[in-house]
């Protein structure tokens, strides 16, 4: 990946950190973090990576994300200077929890 995207996928991440703070109304996405974003070559897609902080409320979540989808595409043109806003895709964060449960494992072996 060029430097270029990653650095347009870091702002894209920020950005879209703000307008789920701050501007979408459903309360199911004020409690996600933004994880990460990566954008495909030709500007298309964008793998926009959560985190939320209660897991079970995990399947509400992606389903608020995707109500508000092009809500936030919207705000992302405003925004961010590109030609073409690339479409969204959410996609929950495995990795936080895996850190999580390794590093409990982890606390575990210690304890014993």
């Amino acid at each position: 990946m060029s430097v270029k995207l990653e650095r347009l996928g870091s702002t894209f991440a920020k950005v879209i950190s703000e307008i789920l703070a701050r501007e979408v109304k459903d309360e199911n996405v004020k409690l996600v973090t933004i994880t990460g974003c990566e954008i495909t070559n030709d500007l298309s897609f964008a793998k926009v990576y959560f985190t939320v902080l209660d897991s079970s409320k995990k399947e509400e979540t992606i389903k608020a994300l995707e109500k508000s989808k092009s809500f936030i595409r919207g705000e992302i043109s405003k925004r961010v200077d590109v030609r073409h806003t690339p479409e969204l895709r959410f996609i929950f964060d495995e990795s936080v929890e895996y850190g999580n449960k390794i590093e409990k494992i982890i606390d575990d072996i210690n304890n014993k």
